[in-house]
C-alpha cells in the first residue's frame, strides 16, 4: 500500500524547527544516524511532511531521495498527520475474510477521506493495518486504544458519532 502524502498545510513551529536542527547538528556527518534523526523528527512533528524531509536531507547532507525513500519504505514513518482519533482497520486474513474492507470503505465514505489521510479538522485519521492479533473478534478496528470487534458496516456510523461528539 502506498503512503499518502498529506494535503494539509505544514504548520511547524519555530520551537519544533529548533529542536530538529539541534538533533541534526549532533549527528551531522554520521549517515548511520539518519534513521535516528528521522525518528526524532517524527517524534517532534508527529509525522514527516515534505518540509521536514528537506530539513533533514539538507542538514544531514544526504539526497532528499534517500530521506523520502526511507520514509516511504518503513511502516514506522507517516507522511500525513494523525488525527486526534486514529482509526486503524485490520485487514489481516481473518478480518478481511469477514468484511473488514467494507468497514474501511464505510469509514472513508462517512469521513470523506481515504486510508492514510486525516480529516481537515484534524479530528480523525484512518489507516489500514495488518493483523492486530484479535482474530477471534474479526473484523476488528481500533480507535486510539479502544478496540471494536465482530463489527458490521451498519455499526460504523454510531461508533464514529461517539467520537465526533466527544
Amino acid at each position: 500500500m502506498l503512503k499518502k502524502i498529506s494535503q494539509m498545510p505544514f504548520n511547524g513551529t519555530p520551537e519544533q524547527e529548533a529542536q530538529l536542527k539541534e538533533i541534526i547538528a549532533q549527528h551531522k556527518g554520521d549517515n548511520s544516524m539518519l534513521m535516528y534523526v528521522m525518528q526524532q523528527a517524527q517524534h517532534i512533528y508527529g509525522y514527516l511532511p515534505f518540509e521536514v524531509q528537506v530539513m533533514i536531507a539538507e542538514g544531514m547532507d544526504v539526497p532528499l531521495e534517500k530521506v523520502y525513500g526511507i520514509s516511504t519504505f518503513y511502516a514506522q514513518f507517516a507522511l500525513s498527520p494523525k488525527g486526534k482519533y486514529n482509526i486503524s482497520v485490520c485487514l489481516g486474513t481473518a478480518c478481511y475474510v469477514k468484511g473488514a474492507d467494507a468497514l474501511l470503505n464505510e469509514i472513508c465514505k462517512i469521513l470523506g477521506i481515504e486510508a492514510g489521510e486525516c480529516t481537515p479538522d484534524g479530528k480523525f485519521s484512518v489507516e489500514a493495518c495488518r493483523c492486530i492479533g484479535a482474530c477471534g473478534l474479526a473484523p476488528v478496528l481500533t480507535i486510539n486504544d479502544d478496540v471494536y470487534g465482530k463489527l458490521e458496516v451498519k455499526q460504523i456510523a454510531g461508533i464514529l458519532e461517539k467520537y465526533q461528539n466527544a
